[in-house]
């Protein structure tokens, strides 16, 4: 698939400019490389960033039209606003055929349902990377790069150097060296939530009685006034006597009194 980017020369420079050319829907942008002077550029907001969404345009030799010229250059970096969707700045690099270029592909991994470690096994595939970093020629440069898990068992790795890559195309230096992982197969780990345990509680000796001591201090209320209410009743009880006692005296009393006037 081609992918054709037209752009158009910019005269003014500055961040001032800049601003200006964002406001009216344009992108400021630089083309360099292949021994050429770097050139000045603006594109359309819009067409660019619909162009940005397709992961092809990331790893894809470029068909870019400018006054009239057409080159082929690679997408070498943008810069987006940090919440808005705007690009704020775009790189190209012209593509000189007869040299390697050094390019970071996607990975597209195929078959991992119908791997043996995860049909039969239970297993999970997990990814380390999802890009690789390779040189080649620029017409030999893949858009993505497969990567077939269909023999994978359970606990199998693979590594930089066991994928199959296109014709001509090979890892970075770094790579080969270290050659590391690019996607595995194992059973997930079980996530274990362990129970908070509960807050240490202090007890303070002199302010709050314990649980025996509340219980004898209602104890000895309670027979205080269990005695308190036995006096009262004895009290009440040996009242009507005396009372009774005062009341025949009284009469004896009086009786002689009225006799003696007769």
């Amino acid at each position: 698939m081609t992918i054709e980017v037209t752009a158009f020369p910019r005269a003014q420079q500055g961040s001032g400019a800049s601003r200006r050319l964002r406001v009216g829907g344009r992108v400021p942008g630089i083309l360099y490389g292949a021994s050429l002077a770097a050139q000045n550029v603006e594109l359309d907001h819009n067409a660019l960033l619909m162009q940005l969404k397709l992961e092809a345009f990331h790893a894809s030799i470029l068909d870019f039209v400018l006054d009239g010229q057409k080159f082929q250059v690679l997408l070498r970096d943008y810069q987006m606003h940090p919440w808005r969707q705007q690009v704020l700045h775009v790189d190209f690099q012209r593509v000189d055929k007869t040299r390697k270029i050094h390019m970071r592909v996607p990975l597209h991994f195929l078959n991992a349902a119908i791997s043996p470690g995860v049909k039969v096994g239970g297993g999970v595939v997990q990814p380390a990377l999802n890009e690789i970093d390779i040189q080649c020629l620029p017409d030999d440069l893949p858009a993505f790069i497969e990567v077939d898990l269909k023999d994978m068992e359970l606990n199998d790795t693979l590594h930089v150097m066991d994928i199959p890559l296109p014709k001509g195309v090979e890892p970075v230096s770094k790579l080969k060296h270290e050659n590391p992982s690019v996607v595995s197969v194992h059973v997930p780990k079980e996530i274990v939530i362990e129970e908070e345990a509960p807050a240490p509680v202090t007890e303070i000796i002199g302010e709050v009685p314990a649980e025996g001591e509340e219980a004898a201090a209602a104890a000895a209320e309670g027979e205080k006034g269990e005695k308190g209410e036995k006096k009262e009743g004895a009290a009440e009880k040996k009242e009507p006597a005396a009372a009774e006692k005062k009341a025949p005296a009284a009469a004896e009393k009086k009786e002689p009194a009225k006799k003696g006037k007769e």
